[in-house]
C-alpha cells in the first residue's frame, strides 16, 4: 500500500507515542520506553503552542499524523511515525481538561475555554504499510526540510539508514533529497561519536551532543583530519570506526579540546573559531603545546601556529592602499601642520618597521 491517500480517524487512545523518535535521542530511544517515559522526554518541545492552535482552529486535516500498525508492548498498536509532538500536545491537552496533574501553564491554558470532544475523538492520521516506506519522506522534511532536526537527529537518521537498511551513501541522497558529500559527512561524523563513546574512557557524551554541530564543521578542514587520519571519503564500512587504533590518544585530545568535560571547559565556545583551531592543529609546535599543557589556552596556541600572519599581511596591505591614495593629494598640503605630524607619525612607524626586516631595507637601499 504504501503511503495511503485517505484520511482515517482515530481517537486519542487509539494512538501511540513513537519510543523509536530520533529526537528523543539515541540513548533514550528503545521499544521498552513506556509512553508516559516517551511523553516526560517530550515534555520541554514547546508543545503548548500547538495546543492554543487546536484549541483555536482545531486540528487541521493537512497536518494529519502518518501511524503504521505495529507490535508495541505486546499488541498491535497504530504507532504514529510523523506527528508526535501533534500527539503529545494532545494527550497534555486533555489531560489538563480531566485535571490530571500537569503544569501550571497547561492549567493557564484551558481557563475559561469550551474545548469540543471531537479534538480528542476525530483525530486525522493517514497510514503506511512500514516504517521504511516514510523513510523518504521524513528525510526530505526533517533532514533537508522545511521543519529540520537538529544536527546529530540528522546524523543519526543517516547513519540508521546506512547501518540498518545497508544503504549507500548514494542511494540515502536520493532518498531524502541531499547531496552525497552532506550524507557522508554526516555519517562520519556519527560513527566518530560513537567511537567516542565506546573507546574514549573519560569522555561525556552530553558535552558532545549540544556541540555536534561544530564537530561536523571540524571534520571537514584538512588539519583535523591529519591529526585525526580521517579519511573523509570513506565508503560505510571503512568509516564506521573513523580513527585508526594507533591514533586514539589524538582522539581523546581532540574530544578534550573541542567538547570539554566536567573539570575542563571546551578550548574555545565559538563556531567561528573553527578555521583557527585547523590552523593550530596544522602546526607541530601549536600542537605539541595543546597536549603538553594541562590548562591550554586557545590564543596562545593560535600565536604558535602563526594564525594571525592572514590578518597581519591585510593590514599591511590596508596600509599601503591608503599610502598610495594619499600621494595622489598630499602635495596640495605641504604646509598644513596636521598633515606634517601625521606623516612624522607614519615615518616612525615605517622605520621601526623597516629595522624588524633589515633584508627588506637593505634590498630597498640597493634599489636606490
Amino acid at each position: 500500500m504504501g503511503i495511503s491517500t485517505e484520511l482515517q480517524y482515530a481517537t486519542l487512545d487509539d494512538l501511540y507515542l513513537d519510543a523509536m523518535n530520533p529526537r528523543l535521542g539515541r540513548h533514550n530511544v528503545g521499544e521498552e520506553l513506556s509512553q508516559e517515559d516517551v511523553l516526560d522526554l517530550m515534555s520541554d518541545w514547546t508543545l503548548d503552542e500547538l495546543a492554543v492552535s487546536y484549541l483555536e482552529s482545531g486540528f487541521w486535516t493537512h497536518e494529519a499524523l502518518l501511524a503504521v500498525e505495529e507490535e508495541l508492548y505486546g499488541k498491535p498498536r497504530l504507532v504514529v511515525v510523523e506527528g508526535n509532538r501533534r500527539l503529545a500536545a494532545l494527550i497534555y491537552l486533555r489531560r489538563a481538561i480531566n485535571g490530571e496533574q500537569v503544569s501550571r501553564k497547561w492549567r493557564l491554558l484551558i481557563e475559561n475555554r469550551d474545548v469540543r470532544e471531537k479534538l480528542f475523538n476525530e483525530i486525522p492520521y493517514i497510514q503506511v504499510d512500514s516504517r521504511e516506506e516514510i523513510e523518504s519522506f521524513l528525510g526530505f522534511r526533517h533532514v533537508t526540510g522545511i521543519k529540520e532536526w537538529n544536527p546529530e537527529e540528522k546524523a543519526q537518521y543517516i547513519a540508521q539508514l546506512i547501518d540498518e537498511r545497508g544503504m549507500t551513501y548514494e542511494q540515502v541522497m536520493r532518498k531524502i533529497g541531499s547531496k552525497t558529500p552532506t550524507v557522508r559527512e554526516n555519517y562520519i561524523s556519527y560513527r566518530l561519536l560513537l567511537q567516542m563513546e565506546s573507546a574514549l574512557e573519560d569522555f561525556s557524551p552530553e558535552y558532545a551532543e549540544r556541540r555536534f554541530s561544530v564537530m561536523y564543521l571540524t571534520l571537514k578542514r584538512s588539519g583535523v583530519q591529519k591529526y585525526l587520519q580521517i579519511d573523509i571519503m570513506a565508503d560505510p564500512e571503512t568509516a564506521k570506526k573513523p580513527v585508526p587504533e594507533d591514533h586514539l590518544n589524538n582522539l581523546a585530545n581532540f574530544a578534550l579540546w573541542l567538547f570539554g568535560n566536567k573539570k575542563h571547559p571546551p578550548l574555545f565556545a565559538d563556531s567561528r573559531q573553527v578555521d583557527n583551531f585547523n590552523r593550530i592543529l596544522e602546526s607541530p609546535d601549536a600542537v605539541r603545546y595543546l597536549e603538553e599543557s594541562k590548562r591550554p589556552n586557545f590564543d596562545y596556541a593560535f600565536q604558535l601556529a602563526r594564525g594571525d600572519e592572514p590578518e597581519l599581511v591585510r593590514l599591511i596591505n590596508e596600509a599601503a592602499d591608503s599610502i598610495a591614495l594619499s600621494l595622489s593629494r598630499v602635495h596640495h598640503y605641504k604646509d598644513s601642520h596636521d598633515v606634517q605630524r601625521a606623516v612624522k607619525r607614519l615615518a616612525i612607524d615605517f622605520k621601526e618597521l623597516l629595522d624588524r626586516f633589515p633584508n627588506v631595507r637593505e634590498e630597498l637601499a640597493r634599489d636606490d
